[in-house]
């Protein structure tokens, strides 16, 4: 299972735990690091207090390197890209807007910069720019997405540049590492299935709802808005959808979110919350450590890449 990722950030599994936001604090990225993958802290919209705050006890529970996730269009996102440069954390992952302006300023304190990307455009952007590697995240994925499948993105994408590319989207079991490694990816981001790890903090009413989610039991809002989010469908996902149906403006749209996912994540709000996660929550059964995790799903990818 070793790869250029593995080298890249010095980690036993080529696995990133996904940056979801209220989801991804110092106890679960913690774990993930100490169970061999690279733990990630969301910064969300944060304030640059709270991130150090974050990083500081994820180096208290954990020796291994672990990442922080950057939301480019937060209103703190330039003093967070400055103290994870001051904090030398091991590696940053951005989306939401444009990190550019801070790569060289993490480079030239040895954090990796890993972009997440949803298009070749923007891929071979941040290699020019200086990038270690790219999430090639597909719309299958939780939360904010794109609009291609991991299928379609990451075989192009390995195509058009030089640099590692890491998978996002749709992997839950060691089958889909399997599969995109045979796409050309080295490394594949996981978010929803460390949604249910026990060290996640997430409250136990989103836990169940994930595990008892089927197939068809996810749906995409705000793709009027040119913000597309996926989430597990209930009360909220049905409003939002019947106002889109109304043409409702964004600003109407926006407030029916505000504080969605913080109400479903840490009060347990499954009805009117933002219960976000990917496609693949209709394969998880049951919630694990991280070790089981990362442990379970790598052995399971190893035995099938063996059989080719």
């Amino acid at each position: 299972m070793k790869t250029r990722i593995c080298e890249l950030l010095n980690i036993e599994y080529p696995i990133l735990q996904g940056g979801m936001s209220w989801v991804a604090e110092h106890n679960l990225a913690a774990a993930v690091s100490n169970a061999g993958g690279l733990g990630i802290i969301a910064a969300g919209n944060a304030p640059v207090e709270v991130v150090r705050e974050e990083i500081r006890k994820t180096k208290e529970l954990t020796d291994k390197p672990f990442g922080v996730n950057i939301m480019m269009l937060s209103p703190h996102a330039a003093e967070v890209a400055k103290l994870v440069a001051d904090e030398k954390v091991a590696a940053v992952t951005t989306g939401a807007g444009n990190p550019e302006p801070y790569i060289k300023m993490w480079k030239e304190a040895g954090v990796k910069v890993i972009p997440v990307v949803a298009s070749v455009a923007l891929a071979k952007r941040m290699e020019r720019y200086g990038a270690d590697a790219v999430v090639a995240e597909g719309c299958e994925a939780g939360g904010h997405i794109g609009e291609l499948t991991t299928m379609a993105l990451v075989p192009q994408i390995v195509d058009a540049v030089s640099i590692p590319v890491i998978a996002a989207g749709g992997i839950g079991d060691g089958r889909g590492l399997a599969a995109i490694y045979m796409l050309g990816a080295e490394g594949g981001q996981i978010g929803t299935r460390f949604v249910v790890a026990h060290e996640s903090i997430v409250h136990e009413n989103y836990k169940k709802r994930v595990i008892d989610s089927k197939d068809i039991d996810s749906a995409v809002t705000g793709r009027s808005t040119g913000h597309p989010v996926r989430s597990i469908r209930n009360n909220m996902t049905r409003n939002y959808t019947q106002l889109e149906k109304e043409g409702k403006s964004f600003e109407e749209l926006e407030l029916l979110t505000l504080g969605s996912l913080r109400k479903a994540v840490m009060e347990g709000d499954i009805v009117n919350g933002s219960v976000m996660a990917g496609q693949i929550a209709g394969m998880i059964n049951k919630e694990q450590s991280c070790k089981e995790i990362i442990t379970e799903i790598c052995e399971e990818a190893d035995k099938l890449m063996k059989m080719k």
